[in-house]
């Protein structure tokens, strides 16, 4: 059976952080702040930063190469559902749960273009470009734009290879976007841009994921990625005057399946079913109760796990673009359908403490 808890919403969990943070900044706020045990640890400050390390679990700081980073954390929160990359960024772009956002999965039904689209490219499942205006995929006004409203100007770093990209078109209308190239360029335009005060920098790090993806936690590569953001955390925390405050997160964490703990779904069983989400937490349209006798997963109706994806009210296409259930897959399985990448070591998305649970850093 897998293991799940379901993600605390009402003050322990990424959007959370986001409100807190918008709370400190303009007095208001879609979503409840921060527990006040965890609010806390964020002082008060002029300008904010919030690095987002991606695949950065708070299980992963146990890493040698993370002891810096481990100075840093405060607490564990979790990451919304499912634990993946470009529903932890609408979180934080809209400052809201995906029930509320909208953008449920990482690869993602959309009844509108009548095709799965995976939501990093915006793509087919098997590589054909979707035509789509992602501007105004996300609910308005998102957080840059209550923050602009508000008189603060938002700011989002990010790697140059992903600007102008149909997901940073999505995750930053309304957000300033500065391109770096290097984890130098990171540092420099990072401390740069939070001189100035009535700012909110969002700096973004994929080495950690992408690492954890291709070759595992337990490779040279992983290492080398952790510490490159271990050096990105302390560039930056040594540089900042007094009036910023700095803290960290990350959208998902990992585990590691080889080739032996992955289960394909036979292709004979895609019949009358449509298959999105990930291998974690497969999302099904049709009868996933049946197949489940078959697999090392549990079927979940939707009925049952709705609240998953957060409080109400829910997005308008929330109901059309859910599953009818999702089969959660054991914790030491991983389950691919025929579209699916078979290649990657490192995986994510339902609901166990090395998957959901994330780190809340603050620098000193």
């Amino acid at each position: 059976m897998p293991s799940i808890t379901v993600p605390d919403y009402s003050g322990g969990s990424l959007v959370n952080l986001v409100a807190e943070l918008e709370l400190q900044l303009t007095g208001a706020a879609p979503s409840p702040g921060l527990h006040p045990s965890l609010a806390e640890a964020i002082p008060e400050a002029q300008t904010y930063v919030l690095f987002l390390f991606d695949g950065l679990g708070t299980l992963q700081l146990e890493h040698p190469a993370a002891s810096s980073m481990q100075a840093s954390l405060r607490a564990s929160i979790d990451t919304p559902f499912p634990a993946t990359t470009t529903v932890s960024l609408a979180t934080v772009a809209t400052g809201l749960p995906p029930s509320q956002h909208g953008l449920l999965g990482y690869q993602l039904w959309l009844p509108d273009v009548d095709r799965v689209v995976n939501t990093i490219k915006w793509t087919t499942v098997w590589g054909e470009p979707v035509p789509y205006d992602t501007s105004s995929f996300l609910p308005t006004p998102n957080l840059w734009e209550r923050l602009s409203a508000a008189g603060v100007e938002p700011i989002t770093v990010q790697p140059g290879n992903f600007v102008n990209t149909p997901l940073t078109r999505a995750l930053y209308r309304g957000c300033r976007v500065e391109p770096v190239f290097t984890t130098e360029e990171m540092i420099d335009a990072t401390v740069q841009l939070a001189a100035a005060p009535r700012r909110l920098i969002f700096s973004y790090l994929p080495q950690v994921d992408f690492a954890a993806h291709v070759h595992g936690q337990d490779s040279d590569e992983y290492a080398d990625a952790v510490a490159t953001i271990g050096r990105v955390w302390d560039g930056v925390a040594s540089q900042l005057p007094d009036t910023v405050a700095m803290a960290g997160t990350a959208d998902h964490g990992h585990i590691d399946f080889p080739k032996h703990r992955q289960v394909r779904i036979p292709k004979s069983e895609h019949t009358d079913r449509v298959f999105y989400g990930d291998g974690r937490a497969m999302f099904v349209i049709g009868d996933g109760a049946s197949l489940a006798e078959q697999l090392p997963a549990s079927w979940l109706p939707l009925e049952e796990v709705d609240h998953w994806w957060g409080p109400g009210p829910r997005h308008p296409a929330f109901v059309d673009r859910a599953p009818d259930g999702v089969l959660v897959a054991d914790d030491d399985t991983l389950l691919l359908h025929r579209h699916s990448n078979d290649r990657m070591v490192g995986n994510h998305g339902a609901l166990t403490d090395m998957e959901r649970l994330i780190p809340l850093l603050v620098a000193e």
